[in-house]
């Protein structure tokens, strides 16, 4: 299942973050980018359409969805989510495509958008 909220905003920019898509072009091949949300979280609605963009822009075809949803207790259900231990959506992980090994995390929130985020912990692995 496809989380909605990754649908890319018609509207975002490519140009206005034209250094966050290059990184994500230059590693497109090499990545896989991993993504629990919930169409659900106000959070994700905000977030998530701008990197949904972002990848799209960038041509990052490799990616998965991991649909969230919350328990009576407020914690978080839904696939790989004990694995990775995600406790606050969105959380994005970036990983190597051949190893399997983590590249980049986001976790819900910060100060710069997702894709501008995770560029700026990825761009040394440009060659």
């Amino acid at each position: 299942m496809e989380l909605e909220t990754m649908r890319p905003n018609p509207v975002w920019d490519a140009d206005s973050y034209e250094d966050a898509v290059d990184v994500f072009e230059a590693l497109a091949d090499d990545i896989v980018v991993k993504v629990w949300g919930g169409d659900w979280c106000k959070d994700c609605r905000s977030q998530l359409p701008d990197f949904g963009a972002a990848l799209d822009a960038a041509g990052v075809e490799n990616v998965e969805h991991y649909p969230v949803e919350k328990a009576e207790d407020g914690s978080k259900t839904g696939p790989k989510v004990d694995t990775y231990g995600i406790e606050l959506i969105p959380t994005v992980v970036v990983e190597d495509v051949d190893s399997g090994d983590e590249l980049a995390r986001f976790v819900e929130d910060g100060d710069v958008p997702i894709a501008v985020y995770l560029a700026e912990r990825l761009e040394s692995r440009i060659a």
